[in-house]
């Protein structure tokens, strides 16, 4: 499935009809290039003052009696009548001196492990939509079969490194426990980490307890080294809701590390003035890194970006915006700023998989590279606004994925890559495909796409004028049909069995 090198030239696809899909390996990917810094200093502290007085004078709502009393034990000002928490910025300093600048997360499969912090880029799956879509079965709500087909193409795809939170909700199975069977679907069908569901404390503990049983372990000894992650997204403007305050809880109890995300729109949920909405945004992302260091100083966190407009004539959410992308970068500063890895996304906002797609996909990816992300969420069959995952767009976002991935690999630079000695053994005039220089290299010289189609056009015809939405259609049929379960002792699958048995019966019709 994988392969160890690169290969190049101008070819069709006869080659894939007769063979597994050339990819890139599995690789932990790093960004060497310096961080794109889009503020100057003086802009930074402004912003950052600004988030304190947020937090000072406006203050966070919150929901759950517990969160209230964590602050007030840690000297916040706590209004309980209107359930406001109000805090200097002297207790965010502290909180952010015990934050980690990186942690690993570690899948059942220890070759899997991926590092959150510093210069590592990681890539997740969609996580989230109703819906689900392909160009053979059209749109259609999120159902079991097709969750389990996006956690098998995230299994072959070497381009994800995480499974995020349900790919898609799989409406058919009773809302208070399909996360059981979608956390059984993530293990049995992936060898990958995956975000577990932090609306409330029983659904994060069974995905930490579901991690722990595939280990091998107990909860308490994957505390020196999570396995699952979550985000807790912020209800913005300015309000905590009492779910994801207990399931921030429970995470941080365990040591596992949680994502602190506000969902800001401006125009929407923030002013419509993209540093109004970053002040804001950061103002709420602390509120929630603080609160991991006070349930557990040394939690893993990180500082999650997802801040974009609303197309002011509809209301209607934009993604892949220029608003967008410099969010996207001026969101990793920030993080950068109190040293906390770092969580955006590459979000889109068409309704196909078309060349809006590819545009604002690609625009926003660009901005989270720039910015430094650690983790870009939603990187793989994002579509409609998040409200569809798409098989044919996961296709086109993997081929995204993996440019930037060659993007990011450093040059290599000596003598034989500048090539004096070539360039003098071929004549004025002459060409390089003969050089002895071109044939050492002839394999590995370029990318290799999965999705792009190199053929002139007249063999292009002859092969079906097929466009790029008709050949992702070939390749997710075809990762489907190579797909290789990954190996699990008979003994942890009926454990996990047995608990989500046991489990189902334990939450009965009531709430985990």
């Amino acid at each position: 499935m994988a392969r160890d090198r690169r290969s190049g030239g101008r070819r069709g696809k006869s080659t894939r009809a007769g063979g597994s899909i050339d990819q890139l390996p599995w690789q932990q990917v790093q960004n060497h290039y310096p961080p794109f810094e889009l503020l100057n200093p003086d802009q930074m502290d402004q912003l950052h003052a600004t988030s304190m007085r947020i937090l000072s004078e406006a203050g966070i709502r919150v929901m759950g009696d517990n969160v209230m009393d964590i602050f007030e034990r840690a000297g916040a000002i706590v209004d309980r009548e209107t359930k406001t928490i109000r805090m200097d910025e002297s207790i965010v300093a502290e909180a952010l001196k015990t934050v980690p600048s990186q942690f690993t997360l570690t899948a059942r499969n220890r070759a899997k492990r991926i590092t959150m912090g510093g210069n590592n880029v990681n890539f997740g799956l969609v996580a989230g939509p109703p819906n689900v879509h392909d160009r053979i079965n059209g749109r259609r709500q999120g159902n079991y079969i097709d969750y389990c087909n996006f956690i098998k193409l995230a299994h072959h795809f070497n381009a994800v490194n995480l499974i995020g939170n349900q790919v898609m909700a799989p409406i058919e199975m009773p809302a208070n426990n399909r996360h059981l069977d979608t956390y059984l679907a993530n293990l049995a069908y992936s060898d990958l980490s995956f975000h577990c569901t932090a609306i409330g404390r029983g659904r994060a503990m069974d995905g930490i307890n579901m991690m722990a049983i595939t280990r091998g372990q107990s909860p308490q000894e994957m505390r020196d080294d999570p396995g699952v992650i979550t985000i807790i997204s912020v209800n913005s403007p300015r309000l905590f809701d009492d779910a994801m305050g207990d399931g921030l809880i429970a995470m941080a109890e365990y040591g596992q590390p949680v994502t602190v995300t506000p969902f800001t729109l401006m125009g929407a949920m923030t002013p419509v003035t993209l540093p109004a909405a970053l002040a804001q945004q950061n103002a709420e992302a602390l509120f929630g890194v603080v609160l991991t260091q006070l349930v557990q100083p040394g939690t893993p966190v990180m500082y999650g970006s997802f801040t974009s407009n609303v197309d002011m004539r509809s209301g209607a959410p934009a993604f892949g915006t220029p608003e967008n992308a410099k969010a996207n970068i001026v969101g990793g500063q920030l993080a950068r700023r109190y040293g906390i890895p770092y969580r955006t996304s590459n979000a889109n906002a068409s309704n196909a998989v078309d060349l809006q797609a590819a545009y604002e996909t690609m625009m926003a990816t660009w901005g989270a590279v720039l910015g430094g992300a650690n983790i870009v969420y939603h990187a793989a069959g994002w579509l409609e606004g998040g409200l569809t995952a798409s098989y044919e767009k996961f296709i086109m976002d993997v081929e995204i994925i993996q440019n930037m991935i060659e993007f990011l690999k450093p040059m290599k630079f000596d003598e034989d890559e500048l090539g004096f000695d070539a360039i003098q053994s071929v004549p004025t005039g002459g060409h390089f495909f003969g050089a002895e220089h071109t044939m050492e290299r002839y394999e590995t010289a370029f990318y290799r796409p999965i999705l792009s189609d190199w053929q002139n056009y007249e063999n292009w015809e002859a092969a079906g004028a097929k466009d790029a939405a008709e050949r992702a259609t070939e390749i997710w049929q075809q990762a489907l049909r190579d797909y290789q379960e990954p190996a699990m002792d008979p003994a942890i699958r009926e454990e996990l069995d047995a608990y989500v048995a046991k489990r189902k019966e334990e939450i009965g019709a009531g709430e985990p």
